[in-house]
């Protein structure tokens, strides 16, 4: 079931989706080495990327690049379609293998902005912004993700895929919810059927895929081309490795032991202090151990623990500590069922 977008071949599309305050670089190339398809850049507002590299071409400073992620998309939000445009020759410049199109951010910061899921109310602006950002990185792969509308009663996902199609997008990802959905209630991956069946290009399903049922269940009620997951590997960022080893053998891959899971823990909390420095980077680091220790036992006094740790040894201890009374009671249990 492989897929190519431009240059890029995805043998098995298990996407990481671009998760606002997660998808940095640490966490993407952590899951990228434990197996994903592709990662997707944390959304980056256009406006924002176009003003930073004019600063940094005043100040004759090197950006960042992606040079060392392997193939990766970065995505763009904005509602400007020049802006855009300049936004996507930046990001193309730093390294992104590909550029995606936020139409579906719910949040109302970005929704008051007129972009995100707003566009999907706003079809010829939409259609701009997607000529123009196609235009302007050509050949390099262009891509969208949308919701099914902004709301259910204008559902209009099958629209915007042929005329994504018509701009020359390359990709599709679907969310299966409204914007005035948000994040609540359950994912329609049937609806996405319409958008598949409406354009000639790969279509990605997304939202609620966690567990293999829910993976085989997207694929099978969307017959979309692959899923991309996003809340499921928040402390889990070996799940898409699992879904890429159900998609090639029919079998969902085991997670790490515990062992592994403590030291891949650790190994993220070290890059997040490399990344962002020390101060910041035990302030971020700390939702994500929080992720980690979600259903080990003592979960909870684990978390204000963590929360409250201001040095990064007592933090890591205390991830060390959990891992360790976690294995205690696996053994436990064995010798128990043994009994």
């Amino acid at each position: 079931m492989g897929i190519e977008i431009g240059d890029v071949r995805l043998d098995t599309p298990v996407i990481l989706a671009p998760m606002s305050g997660v998808s940095d670089k640490p966490f993407r190339r952590l899951v990228s080495r434990l197996g994903a398809g592709l990662v997707v850049s944390e959304m980056i507002a256009s406006e924002a990327s176009v003003r930073e590299a004019r600063q940094a071409m005043r100040a004759c400073k090197l950006q960042e690049t992606y040079d060392d992620e392997g193939p990766m998309a970065v995505q763009l939000a904005g509602c400007d379609p020049d802006t855009m445009a300049e936004a996507a020759r930046i990001q193309r410049d730093r390294g992104a293998a590909i550029i995606d199109i936020n139409f579906g951010c719910p949040v109302k910061k970005i929704v008051t902005k007129y972009a995100g899921s707003a566009l999907m109310r706003e079809e010829a602006l939409a259609g701009r912004i997607l000529e123009r950002v196609a235009e302007a990185v050509h050949p390099l792969p262009v891509t969208l993700k949308m919701r099914l509308g902004w709301d259910r009663d204008s559902l209009n996902a099958p629209d915007f895929a042929r005329m994504a199609q018509s701009a020359g997008i390359r990709l599709i990802t679907v969310h299966g919810r409204t914007r005035q959905q948000l994040y609540n209630g359950t994912a329609d991956w049937a609806e996405v059927a319409r958008t598949k069946q409406a354009t000639d290009l790969p279509v990605i399903v997304n939202g609620d895929i966690d567990t293999a049922d829910d993976v085989r269940g997207a694929l099978a009620a969307s017959g979309a081309d692959g899923v991309m997951i996003g809340r499921a590997a928040c402390g889990a960022p070996w799940r898409l490795g699992q879904v890429m080893q159900l998609l090639r053998t029919g079998h969902m891959g085991a997670a790490p032991d515990l062992a592994a899971q403590r030291d891949i823990a650790l190994e993220h909390y070290e890059a997040l202090l490399t990344y962002y420095g020390r101060h910041r980077g035990v302030r971020i680091a700390r939702k994500h151990m929080a992720w980690y220790a979600q259903g080990l036992p003592g979960a909870a006094a684990f978390k204000r623990a963590v929360m409250a740790a201001e040095e990064p040894c007592a933090a890591k201890t205390l991830v060390r500590q959990l891992y360790a009374a976690a294995q205690d009671n696996r053994h436990a249990a064995t010798r128990a069922q043994a009994a």
